[in-house]
């Protein structure tokens, strides 16, 4: 099933509660908070407290990505703040594995995330254990970034992966998800759908979301399930 995550990091943040708000009456199911600690990546956004307030306004899941270093130190803190996703960096996790388990035991869905230079393969060992797998389509760190078209068969990398092991792991694509990209995304393979300025950069949030999903639904019944390139 395709569904719309949006991400708050495009959202006005004078407007927070209201921003979800209207995301969620347009079709997201999941609000994505992108976490970024300056030194993972060269940006500084948000942490625990964020996660805190907006667990008081909505009962979606809230989607954690955390592009920061030392993910386990911090890992209880985003549990005890409301979050229910998970999802660290290949790149920036020691013993991937170890940290998990350490979601999984906060109670908390686990998941991996993939910049662009990293190969799918790498994750096959830890497939079994993931709620889902994020494929960055841009490189992490800022909003509104062009979609890098490798992506795609990392998409389908992943699905056929799936298939092969007979798994149920969600496969989520984040950046450069927009009007333009979003129908090849969802033929390839994407399901959770993470789009931040084209659903929060006009301020039409509500309109923007119910249209980018109508988009990928329709795309959804057509999907192309091709062999990879």
């Amino acid at each position: 099933m395709v569904e719309l995550a949006p991400s708050i990091l495009s959202a006005d943040f004078a407007r927070l509660a209201d921003e979800v708000a209207a995301a969620e009456r347009g079709g997201g199911t999941v609000i994505h908070v992108d976490v970024m600690d300056g030194h993972f990546v060269p940006n500084i956004t948000l942490g625990p407290p964020v996660v805190k307030s907006l667990r008081k306004v909505t009962t979606l899941p809230l989607d954690c990505h955390l592009m920061i270093e030392n993910p386990d130190e911090f890992i209880p803190e985003f549990a005890d703040a409301g979050a229910d996703w998970i999802s660290v960096h290949y790149e920036a996790c020691r013993h991937l594995h170890r940290t998990l388990e350490l979601i999984a035991q906060h109670g908390m869905q686990p998941a991996v995330v993939i910049n662009p230079a990293t190969e799918v393969a790498v994750l096959r060992p830890i497939l079994g254990m993931v709620h889902h797998v994020l494929v960055m389509s841009v490189n992490p760190g800022f909003g509104g970034q062009k979609f890098i078209p490798y992506s795609l068969t990392k998409l389908r990398q992943l699905r056929e992966l799936r298939q092969e092991l007979g798994l149920s792991y969600r496969i989520e694509v984040d950046g450069g998800v927009a009007h333009d990209t979003i129908v090849s995304v969802v033929e390839n393979g994407g399901e959770l759908l993470v789009a931040g300025n084209a659903v929060f950069g006009d301020g039409k949030a509500e309109q923007n979301a119910r249209e980018l999903l109508d988009t990928a639904r329709k795309a959804a019944e057509v999907e192309s399930w091709g062999p990879v390139a």
